[in-house]
């Protein structure tokens, strides 16, 4: 399936939605597309945080977790909407996951871009004994949609989801096939008027709704933005050159890096087992079980530690079974400077731009699991794909004087930072020094860092910007069609003839903006649509509210 940008009659989609779907957590936010005035917003989601507990975050984990048939009675999985929720995801699945790990789904999004199993199959959780259900990726996609768009019409009774425009957000790297699969989870929980976007694409453009028009003053003509997108379960690499056309800036999309299973949750797993290690040296020993547990437990560590830098340590229980339970539940702590020689030394090193990932072969073994990038750097995934992209900005900069045609890698002049890994200032502060190292190691200018964004928001609200950007536009051009059959004495009034006038730029636009979109979803490197399409959201509304008043 193709993925278009579907337009309804007005007055039935009011609102545009951005959702993205992440490895780790999910984010609706929307726009009423009807009010020239509205800003994007952030739904809080209602969702169990623990049996009998309901609470509203930003945030959906992007975990399913499936009990056994009396772990939770009967009122305890009650949502505003149903005394009888088709699924547990949430905070309260990654609660509960925590403790009884081989009860939990997560990482759904990484097994739906996996070629090498039947995405259609159950089998999450993998290795789980054969008396917990199992459901596929696809499946576990769709629980995660039906739950947002349960928790949208409870909110909304009078819009319901079904009837708004949607945008899905999916990483460059995703295949076809994984597209496919992302738009089918989509239509089978009833949202048909669906769009999908790339998540560095929204990103930058809430980057630029943001900016309150002043992006223009950041970047200039030449510039080549790297966008770095470092979520809980891939690490998408994005170039964008700064191009002009007809005076007007343009945001070109010259190339995507390859779908890099790289993430928090491979940091996770690495503070995991180096704890592991500790406590063997104590003579405790782990069951693979227990170091599932202590993974989940590592991650609210890791968040914390990072986010605060007094923060010494946090302590971590590593569960155990038996009738003597207490006695022999284990602890260990985590450490300040463990995570920084972990993370800061293992996934971000400062490495020499001529220093790329080894690949090796896979064995029997790893090939039955998720694919992981086995190079942990993060920073060499970076330098290689910078080398491979040497020659991508050449047609973008063909006949600009001083442009260099082939150098030896990509020099970015501008970075855009996003994903969860990044919100950390010690993380994203060593990915910043070591590109500007490698920058100045071939005597070019350092890149400036383009701020401003909510990493764990932007994608989310990037998508619905977009949405209603398209929304506004084709709202405005079908309002120009249905002008052109009033009779001669109302057309020949000082607005509609402007407007007569310009309904073939119009006619342009949708154009542009659909045949983007298919060729988007054929090809990573592929222009982006003029964000001049994008950044008079104010001026288009109260044009097409003027219009809608002469057309009545």
């Amino acid at each position: 399936m193709e993925p278009s940008v579907q337009t309804q009659d007005q007055t039935t989609a009011k609102y545009s939605v951005g959702i993205d779907l992440g490895t780790t957590h999910c984010v609706m936010s929307f726009i009423d597309t009807q009010n020239e005035d509205a800003q994007v917003e952030v739904v809080a989601i209602p969702q169990l945080t623990a049996p009998g507990t309901v609470e509203s975050y930003k945030q959906l984990g992007s975990f399913l977790y499936q009990p056994h048939e009396h772990e939770m009675g009967h009122g305890s999985r009650t949502l505003p909407w149903t005394s009888e929720p088709k699924a547990l995801v949430g905070a309260v699945a990654r609660n509960l996951g925590s403790k009884t790990p081989i009860r939990l789904v997560a990482s759904a999004k990484s097994w739906l871009c996996h070629g090498g199993v039947n995405r259609r199959d159950s089998f999450l959780p993998q290795g789980s004994p054969e008396e917990v259900s199992k459901v596929s990726p696809l499946r576990a996609t769709e629980l995660y949609l039906e739950h947002l768009k349960d928790a949208w019409n409870h909110m909304h009774p009078d819009n319901a989801l079904e009837q708004q425009d949607v945008t899905i957000t999916v990483p460059a790297s995703f295949d076809p096939a994984a597209r496919d699969l992302t738009a089918e989870a989509a239509r089978n929980v009833g949202l048909a008027h669906l769009t999908l976007l790339e998540e560095p694409q929204a990103a930058l453009y809430s980057w630029i709704d943001n900016s309150n028009d002043k992006w223009r003053d950041e970047v200039n003509v030449g510039d080549v933005v790297l966008v770095v997108d470092v979520g809980g379960g891939t690490t998408d690499l994005s170039l964008v050159a700064v191009t002009e056309e007809d005076g007007n800036l343009n945001l070109e999309r010259v190339a995507v890096g390859e779908h890099i299973l790289l993430g928090g949750d491979n940091m996770d797993l690495a503070l995991a087992y180096r704890l592991k290690m500790k406590l063997a040296q104590d003579g405790k020993e782990l069951q693979p079980w227990q170091v599932q547990a202590m993974t989940h437990a590592c991650r609210d560590a890791k968040e914390a530690l990072l986010n605060d830098a007094e923060l010494q340590a946090v302590p971590i229980v590593v569960p155990s079974r038996g009738s003597k339970l207490l006695g022999a539940t284990l602890k260990t702590e985590l450490t300040q400077q463990e995570v920084q020689q972990t993370l800061v030394d293992g996934f971000f090193p400062q490495v020499g731009v001529q220093e790329h990932p080894v690949q090796r072969a896979r064995g029997a073994l790893t090939q039955m699991g998720l694919p992981y990038a086995q190079d942990a750097a993060i920073t060499r995934h970076i330098a290689a794909f910078l080398s491979r992209q040497s020659n991508a900005t050449e047609n973008a900069f063909a006949g600009i004087p001083g442009m260099e045609a082939a150098p030896e890698f990509v020099k970015p002049t501008a970075l855009l930072f996003n994903g969860g890994v990044l919100k950390s200032k010690l993380l994203s502060d060593r990915l910043f020094n070591t590109i500007n190292s490698w920058l100045e190691s071939a005597n070019a200018e350092k890149a400036k860092m383009l701020s401003g964004l909510d990493l764990d928001l932007a994608v989310a609200s990037g998508a619905a910007t977009t949405a209603a950007f398209v929304a506004v536009k084709a709202f405005a051009f079908a309002v120009v069609l249905r002008l052109a059959t009033i009779s001669v004495s109302r057309a020949l009034c000082p607005l509609f003839q402007v407007w007569l006038l310009q309904w073939k730029h119009y006619a342009w636009l949708l154009l542009v903006w659909k045949k983007a979109a298919v060729c988007r979803y054929r090809a990573k490197n592929l222009v982006w649509s003029s964000v001049n399409l994008f950044t008079s959201n104010s001026l288009v509304r109260q044009l097409a509210a003027k219009t809608k008043q002469v057309s009545t």
